[in-house]
């Protein structure tokens, strides 16, 4: 063992830069005189008085105490997910490693909400904030639990390696899924508000930590992660990659205290050694003072998959220098081989280990448990009837309603006889998609319809296999399951069937190999060939028919688009599945979800996967024809828009007020979600066609009118200049204002949309980046 050889004071500079500055300088603790090399454990009352464990020091003081009291062996053994403990300190081990994307995910019980995607299609941020907090209190719940069971595994903690806000750029991503959708603007307002819901409002402690990931610029294909290079320019970093993370992070938007490094390089540098992401962007430009972890492996990638290092200690070294500070993984057990080298130094494994000592102090790992609020949600505050009702909450609001010809919905009462068809209709997986927990009474979409209308005739057919080369796509038995779904089809009032994709073809680097799909990711966005065909031969058994879509992303549904009345989008849709998508197709809730991706016509129209430029992608940047647009959904209400008001102009650096009547002109009470969108019609360089820059969800009786606010603010209204600087320049803005996109092709008859313009004034403002 190395004893400890940087000064305290040296390591309280690094504290104090970190954290708050401290009320009270408090006297240090004179350095340890040569320790040996095994020092042996404290008794518990003696390590009870250290200074680190005092809560009426400043956390500064208190990290920098702690750290300076360990071996450089033992700082480096710190700086991995499974950190052991440290005996003499009184210290337990503590593992890193939780995830909580929709629900506390791979440790036991819990409430699963919809994936990500799903909880994006809401445009609800104060749901999304709900969402989290009761994620948070669960979280609690189960460390309670594991802390009174003497468990400190993977999965037990309070730091959570959630959300997912990479940009879902290409439909074809397989962890698409876990994602708020394609734009930078709603997936920035959806992760601020669910990093502070995960984190709790108390001044002093954090609930738990949230951890944005994967920074940055990182969206498949999945099997080349680990030494892919994602080459972007200057402006789609800024316009697009970057500003998700930005709000997430920055101590006025969502203070985040945690984020992830991706496993791809960017321009060259792979994500993990990347100091123009992590020290230039993430601290200096958004004053980042949390700490970085790596994805999983991503540390020993930057040898082993971009060939950037000769061995496991340079990786390291180079991970650290550029502010990688926990590693999910063991390349950091090089460490001391690195300090040894001078590839690295100890203050530089000092700065890590006090980023993720002041996290554990804001936790309130070291203070008794009657001084942290959060120590006080109880093991059983899990699974709760509240819990349940949010989850339920949560997935009616993610349904969009895609189409809805004839008012075949909602279905009319009275239905004898529901023919109940699909792969998606009784399995359970197609609720949960990826990083989930275990639901502890899902309901899959034929249980919910079955308990909706319990004196009916429900028949269930699974009518096809999810895609071609699974067991069952076989000629023969392929047309057996196809035709048991056409019997039960010809006979029923209605015939709802449940097709689309599964967690089982889509995801995280998987080995899934077959037609459509390769390693995780789609190579086509058709419904696969087996459903499509069933599709098909149900439709043409004359009964009318709805179309129910599971999945984690967009698909071409061109047939069903043309040939089918009634089609619903659900994605993965939580535990509550079933009872919310019977609710809305029967008419109990009124949908409003709306699209947080693009659907397009087919995988033709895009650029290669491989290609990050953002031209030809997105609502943003996408000019061709497509099947339905992002931000669109109908419902069974109907809105009207009145009287937008926006300023003639404004002086450049001053925020615009915007304000437009809403109104329920329908019967039925229900939600609509107003969507701002802003162009910049006579840009000098580059800009998106259109750019969403406020939403909100209103919720109206039949009859009612609310005037709804918005206030733009300078940075919406700029550019990024031929320099690479973002201003704000004089010159005439254009918005719009309504319940969906302006200029779509395919347009929602149940809202509608206002324009206006207002010129900007003055001199340009330059603003930060």
């Amino acid at each position: 063992m190395t004893s400890p050889r940087v000064s305290r004071s040296l390591v309280l500079a690094a504290a104090l830069a970190l954290g708050a500055p401290p009320r009270a300088r408090a006297q240090q603790p004179a350095a340890p005189a040569a320790p040996s090399p095994a020092p042996p454990a404290a008794p518990e009352s003696a390590a009870a008085a250290l200074p680190f464990r005092d809560p009426r020091l400043p956390l500064a003081e208190r990290a920098a105490d702690l750290v300076g009291r360990l071996t450089l062996e033992e700082k480096v053994a710190q700086l991995m997910h499974a950190a052991p403990a440290i005996p003499r300190l009184g210290i337990p081990a503590y593992d890193w490693w939780s995830e909580a994307l929709h629900g506390v995910a791979r440790a036991g019980i819990a409430t699963v909400f919809p994936q990500s995607i799903g909880l994006g299609a809401t445009w609800d941020s104060a749901l999304v904030h709900r969402v989290a907090a009761v994620i948070s209190t669960e979280a609690r719940a189960k460390y309670a639990q594991a802390q009174g069971e003497g468990r400190r595994g993977t999965y037990e903690g309070l730091t959570f390696w959630s959300p997912n806000i990479n940009i879902f750029r290409d439909p074809r991503w397989g962890r698409g899924m876990e994602t708020y959708g394609e734009d930078p603007f709603l997936t920035g307002e959806l992760a601020v508000a669910f990093v502070r819901g995960m984190q709790g409002d108390d001044p002093r402690y954090l609930k738990v930590v949230a951890t944005p990931k994967h920074f940055a610029v990182h969206s498949g294909p999945e099997p080349l992660r680990h030494g892919f290079d994602a080459v972007v320019d200057r402006r789609d970093l800024l316009e697009t990659y970057l500003p998700a993370f930005e709000a997430a992070v920055r101590p006025g938007g969502g203070g985040a205290w945690s984020v992830m490094c991706a496993y791809n390089a960017v321009n060259g540098p792979p994500a993990c050694a990347d100091t123009l992401l992590l020290e230039h962007y993430l601290r200096r430009e958004w004053g980042f003072r949390g700490y970085v972890v790596s994805d999983c492996d991503a540390v020993d990638d930057i040898r082993s998959g971009h060939h950037a290092a000769p061995d496991e200690a340079t990786a390291a070294a180079m991970a650290l220098a550029a502010g990688t500070d926990l590693d999910c993984g063991d390349a950091y057990r090089s460490l001391v081989d690195a300090v040894h080298r001078g590839l690295v130094s100890e203050a530089a494994v000092d700065t890590a280990l006090t980023r993720l000592v002041l996290a554990r102090l804001r936790l309130g790992m070291f203070d008794p448990p009657a001084l942290v609020p959060y120590a006080s949600i109880p093991a059983d505050d899990n699974d709760t009837p509240a819990h349940r009702a949010l989850a339920l909450e949560a997935t009616r609001e993610s349904v969009v309603l895609l189409k809805n010809a004839g008012g075949i919905l909602p279905l009319r009462p009275g239905l004898r006889r529901v023919a109940v068809i699909g792969p998606d209709a009784a399995d359970v997986a197609v609720l949960l998609g990826n990083y989930h927990g275990t639901p502890a009474a899902p309901v899959t979409p034929l249980a919910g319809l079955r308990a909706r209308l319990p004196g009916a005739t429900i028949v269930y057919a699974r009518g096809s296999v999810w895609a071609e080369g699974q067991p069952g796509s076989d000629s023969a038995t392929a047309a057996a399951l196809r035709d048991s779904a056409v019997a039960v089809a010809r006979g029923a009032d209605v015939a709802v069937l449940f097709l689309g994709l599964s967690p089982k073809l889509e995801g995280e680097e998987m080995d899934v190999h077959l037609p459509g799909f390769d390693g995780g990711d789609r190579t086509s966005l058709a419904l696969p060939a087996p459903q499509e065909a069933l599709l098909q031969a149900v439709v043409a058994t004359g009964t009318p028919v709805v179309l129910v879509l599971l999945n984690g992303g967009a698909l071409a549904v061109d047939w069903a688009a043309a040939h089918v009345p009634a089609i619903v989008e659900a994605w993965y849709p939580g535990q509550a599945a079933g009872t919310a998508i019977a609710d809305v197709l029967f008419g109990d809730y009124d949908p409003a979800g709306r699209l947080p991706v693009t659907f397009y016509r087919s995988v033709s129209q895009l650029p290669p996967f491989t290609d990050y430029a953002m031209a030809g992608r997105t609502y943003r940047y996408f000019r061709g024809d497509v099947l339905y647009p992002f931000g669109y959904g109908l419902s069974y209400a109907r809105f009207r828009y009145r009287d937008l008001r926006v300023p003639r102009s404004v002086r450049a650096g001053a925020p615009v007020p915007v304000s437009v009547a809403v109104e329920n002109a329908g019967s039925r009470a229900g939600d609509e979600v107003v969507e701002l969108y802003v162009t910049i019609p006579g840009a000098r360089v580059p800009v998106p066609i259109r750019s969403l820059e406020g939403f909100t969800r209103v919720s109206l009786k039949p009859g009612e009118r609310r005037r709804v606010r918005f206030t733009l603010q300078p940075r919406q209204l700029s550019v990024i200049d031929a320099a690479m600087r973002r201003v704000e320049e004089p010159g005439t803005i254009e918005i719009s204002v309504g319940g969906e996109q302006p200029d779509q092709r395919v347009r929602a008859p149940t809202t509608e949309v206002l324009r206006a313009r207002f010129v900007v004034t003055g001199e340009p403002v330059p603003l930060p980046d």
